[in-house]
C-alpha cells in the first residue's frame, strides 16, 4: 500500500493540449533532424542523455490515458528508463548511391510509423550516413504530447554545448528592448497604444473567428480535392545563408521574420502559377472569377507564436541536472495569416505585405486569444470539442508556418560537432507545413508535405531559394541606385 501510494504522488495529470495530442488517430510528432560534421558515437550519445534528458519528468514517465476521449485519470506515470531502447543505430549501406534521398525517406517512414506507448514516447536514430551537409544524422522523434516545438527544442538544446567552451550552453540573438523608451512615453502615448491594440484584437480576432467557422480556405491546389485524407508523406530540407537574409532585412528596415514570411508567399505565388496556371479555374474555390484576385482572398497560413516570456534554456539545463522546475509543456498560440498571393514584378512587395499583416497581429492579442479559447473550450466542453475547434481551425487553412531562432555559436551534441538543425512537425490534417530554423550563419528551410497535394516539393523549395536570390538582387540594384544619386 506504501507503493501504491507513492506511485499516485508522483503521477501527473495530462496538459489539455497532450490530452489531444494523445488521442487515438490523433497522434502528433516532432522530428528533428541533427546534421553532425563527425562520424555518430553511439555509446557518447547513450551515455549523454542518461546524465541529462531522461532525468526529465515527461521523458522518463508513460503516457497513460486510459480507454475512451472522456477519461479524466490520463496522466504520466514515472517509470524505470533503459535509453539503450530509444537509442536506435540501423545497419546502412555505406555505398548507398543517393544519401540525402535516404534521409528523406527515412525521416518519413520514422513520421508516419506508430510509437510504442509501452515506452516513454521519445526516441534518437543515430545513422552512418554522409549526406550534402554533414558527416552523419541523428533523427530525434518526439511525441507532441511532451510539448510544444519550441520547448522541445530548447530543451534539446540544453543538452548541448559550444565548441569553443565545451562547459558553456548555447547563446542567443535575442531582440532587445529599451525600458527607457517605454518609461518616457506620455499618458497620450499609452492611451493611443492600448486604443490600438484593443482595436487591432477585436478585428483581428474577429476575422479569425469567421474563417474558423464560416469561411476557410475551400478546394484550392494546396488543400488537394474536397474530402480527401491529409497525410504528411514527405520531409525535405534546403540550406540558405543566413547573411543574405539579413541583407534584406537590414535594407528594408525590418525583421527577420517578415524575410521569410515573404520569401514564402513569393515562392508559393509562383509555384502555384507556373504550375497551375489557368487551371485554377478548375478548382470550385476559383470559378467565374479571376484567379489571382481570388487567390489573394482564399489562402490563409497558421503562424505559431511562442507564447513563454523568454526561452530559459538554463533553467532546462539545471532541470535536467537537479530535477528543478521550469515552466514546460504545450504553451503555443496562432494567427491565422492571409497569404498575399501573386505575380509581382516587385518582389520586395511581398516583404512589405507580410510586414503590413504582422505589424497587425502584433499588435493584438489574437495569439494569447487562440491559447485561451482551447483551454476554455477544454474545460468547459472537454476534449472532443477542442479535437473539432483544432480540425476547424487547420482544415480552413492551406500553410502552417513557424520560425525558431537557433544558436548564434556553433555547438555540439555529446562532443557530436553540429552542422545544421531541422524541425518539422506531422499529425496536423494540412498538405503543406513549412518550419524554418536558424543555425550560426545558416537558415534551414524545412518541408512537410503531402504528395497528393504537392507533388513536386523539391521545386517548391527551388522557388523559395530562387525568391530570396531576387529579393536580394532587388535590393542590391536599390543600394547601388542610392548610391549613384
Amino acid at each position: 500500500m506504501a507503493a501504491d501510494n507513492q506511485a499516485m504522488r508522483n503521477e501527473e495529470p495530462l496538459s489539455p493540449l497532450s490530452r489531444l495530442f494523445s488521442l487515438p488517430g490523433q497522434d502528433c510528432f516532432n522530428i528533428i533532424t541533427i546534421g553532425c560534421k563527425t562520424e555518430g558515437n553511439p555509446h557518447a550519445v547513450v551515455e549523454g542523455l542518461k546524465n541529462t534528458l531522461i532525468n526529465h519528468p515527461r521523458f522518463s514517465s508513460i503516457l497513460e490515458t486510459g480507454h475512451g476521449e472522456h477519461n479524466v485519470k490520463a496522466k504520466w506515470i514515472p517509470t524505470k528508463v533503459k535509453v539503450e531502447e530509444h537509442v536506435i543505430f540501423p545497419h546502412i549501406d555505406p555505398n548507398i548511391e543517393n544519401p540525402d534521398q535516404f534521409l528523406e525517406d527515412y525521416t518519413t517512414k520514422m513520421a508516419i510509423s506508430p510509437m510504442d506507448k509501452s515506452k516513454p514516447l521519445w526516441e534518437f536514430h543515430l545513422l552512418k550516413l554522409k549526406t550534402s551537409h554533414a558527416g552523419s544524422v541523428a533523427v530525434a522523434r518526439f511525441h507532441h504530447s511532451l510539448g510544444d516545438g519550441m520547448s522541445l527544442m530548447s530543451l534539446l538544446l540544453a543538452c548541448t554545448r559550444k565548441t569553443c567552451d565545451p562547459e558553456a550552453l548555447p547563446t542567443f540573438v535575442v531582440p532587445k528592448k529599451s525600458n527607457a523608451t517605454y518609461a518616457c512615453l506620455s499618458l497620450v502615448t499609452w492611451f493611443w497604444f492600448i486604443v490600438r491594440l484593443l482595436f487591432h484584437t477585436c478585428v483581428e480576432i474577429f476575422k479569425s473567428m469567421v474563417i474558423v467557422c464560416f469561411a476557410g480556405d475551400k478546394a484550392t491546389p494546396l488543400k488537394g480535392k474536397p474530402g480527401a485524407t491529409v497525410s504528411i508523406n514527405k520531409f525535405i530540407h534546403r540550406i540558405i545563408s543566413l547573411d543574405d537574409v539579413k541583407l534584406v532585412k537590414n535594407a528594408m528596415n525590418m525583421t527577420v521574420n517578415d524575410v521569410l514570411l515573404g520569401i514564402v508567399q513569393a515562392g508559393l505565388s509562383r509555384y502555384l502559377i507556373q504550375r497551375y496556371g489557368k487551371s485554377l479555374y478548375f478548382f470550385p474555390s476559383f470559378r467565374n472569377s479571376k484567379s489571382r484576385k481570388l487567390l489573394e482572398k482564399s489562402l490563409h497560413g497558421v503562424v505559431l507564436f511562442n507564447l513563454r516570456p523568454n526561452r530559459n534554456i538554463e533553467d532546462l539545463a539545471k532541470m535536467m541536472e537537479k530535477g528543478s522546475k521550469s515552466r514546460w509543456g504545450n504553451s503555443i498560440g496562432y494567427v491565422l495569416f492571409p497569404l498575399w498571393i501573386r505575380l509581382e514584378k516587385d518582389m520586395l512587395e511581398y516583404i512589405r505585405r507580410a510586414k503590413v499583416t504582422m505589424d497587425r497581429k502584433k499588435l493584438s492579442l489574437e495569439p494569447l486569444f487562440s491559447f485561451a479559447l482551447l483551454k476554455l473550450t477544454m474545460g468547459v466542453l472537454g476534449i472532443k470539442a477542442v479535437k473539432n475547434l483544432v480540425t476547424s481551425i487547420f482544415s480552413r487553412t492551406s500553410v502552417i508556418f513557424s520560425n525558431v531562432v537557433g544558436p548564434d555559436e556553433e555547438i555540439s551534441f555529446f562532443d557530436h560537432h553540429i552542422s545544421y538543425i531541422a524541425a518539422s512537425a506531422c499529425g496536423l490534417p494540412q498538405g503543406l507545413t513549412i518550419h524554418i530554423q536558424s543555425y550560426v550563419k545558416k537558415v534551414i528551410i524545412n518541408l512537410a508535405v503531402d504528395l497528393n497535394v504537392i507533388p513536386d516539393p523539391h521545386y517548391l523549395c527551388d522557388l523559395l531559394i530562387e525568391s530570396l536570390q531576387s529579393m536580394k538582387s532587388a535590393v542590391l540594384e536599390m543600394n547601388s541606385h542610392k548610391l549613384e544619386v
